[in-house]
């Protein structure tokens, strides 16, 4: 396999996982306040939306180049 062909199938997979999945979330720790010994954390939870026109583009683009990847051989 050429380096196209990986592109292109790696463009396919992440586009493919963000339209199935919508986004994703992680919990980020922050300190809000430290007295002497005593020390206030908070987790706050994130959450990141991926557009679903950005995964579909990603999927054309990765069909796109998968297919000039086999194109050149």
């Amino acid at each position: 396999m050429n380096a196209m062909r990986i592109v292109g199938v790696l463009l396919l997979v992440v586009g493919l996982a963000g339209f199935l999945t919508g986004g994703f979330s992680f919990t980020k720790d922050t300190t809000q306040a430290k007295l002497g010994p005593l020390e206030l954390t908070v987790k706050e939870k994130e959450s990141v939306n991926i557009p679903q026109w950005m995964s579909l583009g990603a999927m054309v683009l990765g069909g796109v180049v998968l297919v000039l990847g086999f194109r050149k051989n």
